[in-house]
């Protein structure tokens, strides 16, 4: 039975670099802020979740585009595996979705986070316990330095907020993702100049920010952005 790669060592990885070191990394980082995130509230609720969402969206989108293509390709049920984490990607963009428009109070905030929590958990289980231990058995060390360096870089390149609609492989996920990722990393800058502005400007800053949102709807709602997913994710 395959070993899990929480509990292999860097070398056994494929050395510094490679793309099962670089996920486990980001795993690691996932766990910390969730762990920030129980019992929190407010404000400090929601810094957080920006955060989770920044490292969640852009870790997704790239192995929507470097990993799973090539698990497709080298394993016979690739097919299969990468689909389950698909959809686990699609609930995590819909609960995110959801969350920003509940407010504080609402009463389905607490369990919709709740499950959010519990899916991303999932998540990291499935890729750590599963697919990616199967993915170190078809790839050397060289090769899987190599798509670890073609990951981190599309990665550092990608959407950083939650589009339910847009789909998770090819064509469309190819053709919306340089648009939407100028789209959110620019929001990402204006959001991040509002919470150091002084009060007076503030409403301005959001007034930008919504409407970066909007032009980030149109791109979701464009025919060619929704092409390629299969029924479990498509929207």
């Amino acid at each position: 039975m395959s070993r899990s790669i929480a509990d292999q060592s860097d070398a056994e990885l494929g050395g510094p670099g490679s793309v099962l070191v670089r996920q486990r990394e980001d795993h690691v980082r996932l766990d910390r802020l969730l762990q920030e995130l129980a019992g929190t509230t407010g404000r400090a609720q929601e810094e957080v979740l920006t955060r989770i969402d920044r490292l969640v969206f852009s870790h997704a989108f790239a192995e929507e585009s470097v990993l799973w293509p090539v698990v497709r390709r080298v394993l016979p049920d690739g097919e299969e595996l990468t689909l389950r984490i698909e959809q686990e990607h699609q609930e995590v963009n819909e609960l995110v979705s959801e969350l920003e428009t509940l407010g504080h109070d609402d009463p389905r905030r607490a369990q919709r986070l709740s499950r959010l929590v519990e899916v991303l958990d999932e998540d990291v289980r499935d890729e750590e316990d599963v697919l990616l231990p199967r993915l170190q058995e078809r790839l050397d060390p060289h090769e899987l330095r190599a798509l670890g360096r073609r990951w981190d870089l599309v990665r550092r390149i990608s959407p950083t907020r939650p589009h339910p609609t847009v789909s998770r492989r090819p064509p469309g996920h190819a053709l919306s993702a340089l648009p939407l990722t100028v789209i959110d990393r620019s929001r990402d800058v204006v959001d991040a100049a509002v919470r150091r502005a002084p009060a007076g400007l503030a409403p301005v800053g959001r007034a930008v920010s919504q409407g970066l949102a909007g032009l980030a709807g149109l791109v979701e709602r464009a025919p060619l952005a929704r092409r390629g997913d299969r029924p479990p994710t498509s929207r």
